[in-house]
């Protein structure tokens, strides 16, 4: 009986030393492929459309009411500036301007009588008592009165003068006429607000490429930097330009920041409203981080790399930018020169140990 019992003791022995040593083993540790967290952006060629729009256009309306008298251009007519595009009449203004032209005479005479009246009261009030005083200020202000009067005269006459020049019609820049919408005999008004220009002119020797760049890549693009894009009636002619102007305003709905390229068309051979497929290298921000693709883990939650501290595991949430065709750009609390899990996945836990 005693041997039984001491076979029991030491059989129970065994299983707790083996127990005590089971849980002091360590975990097993895992071994993954690993990649530096490198500091640097990521190049990336952006390929967005864009369309070509005239550097200057202008929709001329008129600006008095009057009939067309003379149409001196076409459709495709190129133009200079100051050139004459139409003259239209009204001989209501040209009366109106005579008869200011005369109203300004009467004033201008009136007042030339005026000024000599007071002079003389003026001269002859020297001698006490010849020239009252009421006489005198009186005299002084009806002169100053019609002097006031043929002003506004002088004013009036060369207003209607300058609405008498609307009647000649010119171009305010070089270019070329793309719409005509009247010919000789036509009313044309100035109050009309419906109604459709009479001529569109535009700079086509001088173009503006506009295109929308996301919002992840707008801010490393500066001005001077060099593009390249094809349009689709010249697909194998490869056209260049620079970044000219940034509207420096990121568009809330689309998140992208409007830029353009000023593109010059000496052969004429683009036009405004031509499409075009811009090609953009995005230098990638120098601040961010530069990994493989493979270590980026998306979940529906969020998007994360898994990477090595302490000999263990660890999740870092980051947000990607600019991606090649083996590296993404990303932001996070990583550190430079960390190794990152390749092949990363969410079956990977936080906290394993790693050989």
């Amino acid at each position: 009986m005693t041997i039984i019992i001491g076979c029991l003791f030491g059989s129970c022995s065994t299983d707790s030393a083996e127990k005590v040593k089971s849980e002091n083993k360590p975990a097993p540790a895992f071994k993954y492929q690993l990649a530096s967290v490198e500091k640097a952006g990521v190049s990336h060629l952006l390929k967005l459309p864009a369309q070509l729009t005239a550097y200057e256009q202008v929709s001329i309306f008129p600006k008095v009411n009057g009939y067309v008298k003379e149409v001196k251009v076409d459709i495709g007519s190129k133009v200079s500036k100051g050139s004459l595009l139409m003259v239209l009449e009204a001989p209501e203004l040209e009366e109106a301007v005579s008869q200011a032209k005369e109203r300004f005479a009467r004033s201008n005479a009136d007042y030339a009588i005026d000024r000599e009246h007071y002079e003389r009261l003026l001269e002859a009030s020297q001698t006490a008592g010849a020239i009252s005083p009421l006489d005198l200020s009186t005299a002084r202000s009806k002169m100053l009165a019609d002097s006031a009067l043929g002003n506004a005269e002088r004013s009036n006459w060369q207003m209607q003068q300058t609405m008498e020049g609307y009647l000649r019609v010119t171009a305010p820049f070089d270019g070329v006429i793309t719409e005509r919408n009247v010919h000789p005999g036509a009313l044309v008004s100035a109050e009309a607000k419906d109604n459709k220009p009479m001529l569109e002119l535009k700079q086509v020797s001088h173009l503006r490429l506009g295109v929308d760049i996301p919002e992840v890549a707008a801010g490393t693009l500066k001005i001077g930097d060099s593009v390249f894009f094809y349009t689709s009636a010249f697909p194998s002619k490869k056209l260049g330009g620079t970044v000219s102007r940034k509207s420096m305003n990121i568009n809330p709905e689309y998140r992208s920041e409007r830029v353009e390229i000023d593109v010059y068309n000496h052969d004429g051979s683009l036009s405004p409203g031509m499409y075009a497929d811009v090609a953009i290298v995005s230098a990638g921000n120098p601040n961010s981080f530069a990994i493989p693709w493979s270590c980026i883990v998306t979940s529906t939650e969020r998007k994360y790399v898994i990477v090595i501290r302490d000999g263990r595991t660890h999740r870092v949430d980051v947000t990607t930018a600019n991606t090649s065709g083996l590296k993404a750009e990303v932001s996070g609390d990583l550190r430079e020169g960390e190794k990152a899990i390749l092949n990363a996945s969410d079956e990977i836990k936080d906290g394993q140990p790693v050989n």
